[in-house]
């Protein structure tokens, strides 16, 4: 059952879980189901940190379902150079977010439900969450063989993934976040994580790729809101609360006081991009030179997003040293973004000699560098 919150006292249920409201005092005493009426993953991500900073969930749980518009998540330890096909994302207008716990890269799209089960501390036991998604499972489609692997996996007939699991354990709260495939578009999800980046060198932590596989194709009547409302149900039986799921605005101040500066901050290149651990780049790549190909050598260091060193090497009679060195020299410091160099190669363009031939190479060797970012 679907309840909206009503605005005047969400505040204080969500801090103190004590609302006037008769209809609330019941559910409110031992814990919440809540749903996001938004399809926005970094007002969704700024849902988990808010609740995260700012409840008090001792004995009272929170179990938060939320679906997103086509977006890849990667973990908070992540590359996303490494872990997806950001040329792709960016032609197609999928979103990129870093979320703030580990964990391996996902994509979500509306076929894909996420549940976030927030405890304290000591109350934090992944297993026991997936166990009750499987459940839940179950008790809609007795003949699922569903089962929770070591890795915190939910796998389908043995062999097919169709959850994963991330965590963040604070100082006295923690939450549980996994996904659930239910009618993810397999094509997009495939294609999207799959980076077509050659030579990256990173300690970042990496994605397992692993086969997957919706349930929807299992069983066509297992729809998203079947699924949400039986895991739902579950849940309240387990944590002995009211079976409603209260449907919440993410972006509203009177709700959750500060959240559009969480959801700001996880949408800034800084955050998004920023915070990839150190890594470097050792390619090379060639290009068309009078009937012969002639290979252009790329050396780049980054960290926190920025080029730290950079050394591209060309043979002198295709691309005059100067030139190399000054696009060299002017790429240090700069975001590793295809954006950012074309605005500074276009400048450093115009300082260098009115020759068509030295033109053409330049654009050449420009693009095949921003091919890697």
């Amino acid at each position: 059952m679907l309840i909206p919150f009503s605005m005047k006292n969400c505040f204080q249920l969500l801090c103190n879980c004590q609302v006037p409201a008769a209809g609330f005092k019941k559910t409110v005493k031992n814990g919440l189901i809540l749903q996001s009426v938004s399809n926005d993953v970094y007002q969704n991500l700024a849902v988990e940190d808010w609740i995260h900073d700012h409840m008090n969930l001792e004995g009272k749980p929170i179990l938060f379902f939320w679906r997103n518009s086509p977006s890849v998540v990667i973990g908070r330890h992540q590359n996303p150079w490494q872990e997806c096909n950001l040329n792709l994302m960016r032609g197609e207008g999928i979103k990129l977010a870093r979320r703030r716990s580990g964990g391996g890269t996902v994509y979500h799209d509306m076929g894909n439900i996420n549940l976030t089960f927030f405890t304290t501390k000591k109350k934090y036991d992944r297993m026991e969450n997936l166990k009750l998604i499987v459940r839940a499972l179950n008790a809609v489609q007795p003949q699922l063989d569903v089962q929770a692997t070591k890795r915190f996996d939910l796998l389908l007939d043995g062999q097919f993934k169709i959850s994963g699991t991330a965590s963040k354990i604070g100082r006295t709260t923690a939450y549980h976040h996994c996904t659930l495939l239910c009618s993810t578009d397999g094509t997009f999800l495939s294609s999207l994580l799959k980076s077509p980046y050659q030579g990256i060198r990173s300690n970042a932590t990496a994605s397992i790729p692993s086969l997957v596989k919706n349930l929807l194709e299992k069983d066509p009547t297992l729809t998203c809101e079947v699924l949400m409302n039986a895991v739902a149900t579950e849940y309240a039986a387990y944590h002995q609360i009211d079976n409603h799921i209260h449907l919440i605005n993410p972006m509203d101040e009177t709700l959750f006081p500060g959240i559009n500066s969480k959801a700001k901050e996880l949408q800034t290149w800084e955050w998004i991009y920023g915070k990839t651990p150190k890594f470097s780049i050792n390619t090379s790549f060639h290009v068309l030179y009078e009937q012969s190909h002639l290979e252009i050598k790329v050396f780049i260091d980054i960290k926190n997003g920025r080029i730290e060193i950079c050394n591209i090497e060309a043979p002198d009679h295709w691309l005059p040293l100067e030139i190399r060195d000054k696009l060299n020299s002017s790429l240090i410091g700069s975001k590793f973004c295809p954006t950012e160099t074309t605005m500074l190669t276009n400048i450093l363009l115009r300082t260098c000699p009115q020759d068509h031939k030295l033109n053409s190479k330049w654009n050449i060797l420009c693009e095949k560098i921003k091919g890697i970012m």
